[in-house]
């Protein structure tokens, strides 16, 4: 196991991370705008009741592209973001609510949520604080929210150029969500039709459990 990251070392990984973000928002959402994740809408929907209207915090919300994608079904979609340039892209491109708030400190009301969509954005968090923050998603949601998730694989942590990331299977990540209080209730690996080696992503639908 790596040694822990200091707190000098965890404002570099943050601010790192969010300054690439920052610098590359407008390529960043030309690269991303009009990539297929139908089938992680899909699954993660699937566990609500149809035609509910809902929630939803888009955790890790970019430009805004699910965002826009849950307000058109009719749910009171909300953003977060760590980038200023992605929260301000958000709320243009979607009229949405969007939290500017770093993943490492949160500020979320109690039980707001009927879900919390993570799309390619928990891996940013570093493997010592992840448990924490899965915490601090399962206060904000509902009872039996549900937290998706996708994330690459790997068993890694560290800076690929200027983003830094903490890479889990789904052993460990299972984990990790036992102990934030969720129960997982599907998973799924991306691209599909894919043989497992080629298939670079994780999907998790979890459950929360209230005690």
């Amino acid at each position: 196991m790596s040694e822990p990251l200091t707190d000098k070392k965890m404002a570099e990984v943050v601010s790192t991370t969010i300054a690439h973000y920052e610098d590359n928002a407008w390529s960043f959402w030309e690269g991303t705008k009009d990539h297929d994740v139908s089938q992680n809408y899909e699954r993660f929907l699937a566990h609500f009741t149809p035609r509910q209207q809902l929630d939803i915090l888009d955790f890790g919300c970019g430009p805004g592209r699910d965002l826009a994608y849950f307000k058109s079904l009719g749910h009171r979609a909300v953003g977060l973001d760590g980038s200023f340039a992605f929260c301000a892209m958000a709320q243009k491109n979607t009229g949405c609510p969007v939290l500017h708030q770093s993943f490492l400190e949160l500020d979320l009301p109690e039980e707001k949520f009927d879900g919390v969509f993570a799309n390619a954005s928990l891996f940013h968090i570093p493997r010592q604080e992840f448990a924490r923050v899965l915490l601090q998603l399962h206060r904000a949601l509902r009872s039996g929210g549900i937290l998706f998730s996708s994330n690459p694989r790997g068993s890694s942590e560290e800076f690929s150029g200027e983003r830094y990331g903490h890479f889990m299977e789904f052993e460990d990540t299972s984990r990790y969500l036992e102990v934030g209080g969720f129960n997982v209730i599907d998973h799924y690996y991306r691209p599909a039709g894919m043989p497992c080696a080629a298939q670079p992503w994780l999907a998790i639908v979890s459950q929360k459990v209230s005690g």
